[in-house]
């Protein structure tokens, strides 16, 4: 049974940080590329940050420089560190597996993050 479990999200304060992870299960985590993304109330969702099964990454304008994005294939998760958080980070975030040379992919349910004083 696959599985994407999204944790670390809550409430922070502009200026903070928060780390999300994503646990994955069912699958061979190492094979697949991992991204993060996020929907604000009212707005699409966005990529937010992109790893590759070889570690490259990329990450979208907004979040440049504050975001990091990494991966753990031992304990099969992917991580977002996110600092100088804020308000209009404020979104669902959600992780995504995905292997294109067998066209499949995965979603979680996502996790909350509110930036708000």
């Amino acid at each position: 049974q696959v599985q994407l479990v999204e944790s670390g999200g809550g409430l922070v304060q502009p200026g903070g940080s928060l780390r999300l992870s994503c646990a994955a299960s069912g699958f061979t985590f190492s094979s697949y590329d991992m991204s993060w993304y996020r929907q604000a109330p009212g707005k699409e969702r966005e990529l937010v940050a992109f790893i590759t099964t070889g570690g490259g990454t990329n990450y979208a304008d907004s979040v440049q420089g504050r975001f990091t994005i990494f991966r753990d294939n031992v304990k099969n998760t992917v991580y977002l560190q996110m600092n100088r958080l804020q308000p209009e980070d404020t979104a669902v975030y959600s992780c995504n597996a995905r292997n294109t040379y067998i066209s499949q992919s995965y979603w979680g349910k996502g996790t909350l993050v509110t930036v708000s004083s």
